[in-house]
């Protein structure tokens, strides 16, 4: 891959995998660094992609990798974050996306993964499932429970009401 390539790969992907990180570690930093470790793994890797969907896949799938390895560290087990969760800042977003993004970061992590690749990267059940490593009832079923959750949360706060 040319520095070219990667850079319009970069260009392309960049607020995808960060978000994509961002809805599953609830943590700005941590998600930057997630961010930063899969564009080095792509610009390290040797194989070939078949289009830019399938470039964009494989980024998903890395992020979602490293933050499981996040999540499983020592390090952040035992550690306490520096800034509390309801503090995360949306860059990129427009205002309404943004507090339901927040909102959404009130959801069990798998099912907020899953409704943010269905909904924000338009991703199908078949696809999401391929990325995560699940079944497509899996999937679908944890779409069914996170747009319960979501909706009883909306009703709860209320998209309207300033936070």
């Amino acid at each position: 891959m040319t520095d070219c390539e990667f850079e319009h790969y970069v260009d392309l992907n960049l607020t995808k995998v960060y978000t994509t990180a961002l809805c599953y570690l609830k943590n700005r930093q941590d998600a930057e660094d997630v961010t930063q470790n899969v564009f080095l793994k792509l610009y390290t890797y040797s194989g070939d992609f078949i289009d830019d969907e399938h470039i964009r896949a494989w980024l998903l799938r890395c992020a979602i990798n490293e933050c499981k390895d996040i999540l499983r560290s020592h390090w952040y087990r035992f550690s306490q974050p520096l800034e509390a969760a309801d503090d995360i800042e949306y860059t990129g977003q427009k205002e309404e996306n943004g507090r339901l993004l927040h909102i959404m970061q009130k959801l069990n992590k798998n099912n907020r993964l899953v409704l943010y690749l269905y909904y924000y990267e338009e991703y199908s059940c078949s696809e999401i499932s391929k990325i995560i490593g699940i079944s497509e009832d899996a999937v679908s079923a944890r779409l069914i429970r996170g747009r319960k959750q979501l909706k009883k949360l909306i009703e709860k706060r209320g998209l309207n009401n300033d936070e």
